[in-house]
């Protein structure tokens, strides 16, 4: 089974839940708001699929963090500490299939899920 890692309310999370839901992919829904995130998971993810890629940098939480702040965002670590702060700046949704992660919602890269 996957695991698909978002927040409810997140349009682009919910696209992907019906595509996955009218596909009939059985999925986990894991709540970033209410079940939080670890170190450890960001850590996998970014070197998977680089900290830039996980990070969300048009989330409007991102925009809210202010310039100084958003500059000292350099590095997969200072990135990662900012995602664990404001999990809002996780980019949305990622898609744990067993086999890797996909970042986002794409038509086209979750048909490669499909037998």
């Amino acid at each position: 089974m996957y695991t698909i890692y978002g927040i409810p309310n997140c349009d682009t999370m919910k696209k992907a839940m019906s595509w996955l839901t009218s596909h009939k992919i059985a999925c986990r829904f894991h709540d970033y708001k209410k079940e939080g995130i670890s170190r450890e998971k960001l850590n996998a993810w970014c070197d998977e699929a680089g900290w830039e890629v996980i990070l969300n940098k048009k989330s409007t939480t991102w925009r809210e963090l202010g310039r100084e702040e958003q500059q000292k965002v350099i590095t997969k670590a200072t990135a990662v500490k900012v995602m664990l702060a404001q999990n809002s700046c996780i980019k949305r949704p990622v898609l744990e299939t067993g086999k890797g992660i996909i970042v986002g919602f794409s038509e086209i890269a979750y048909q490669s899920l499909l037998p």
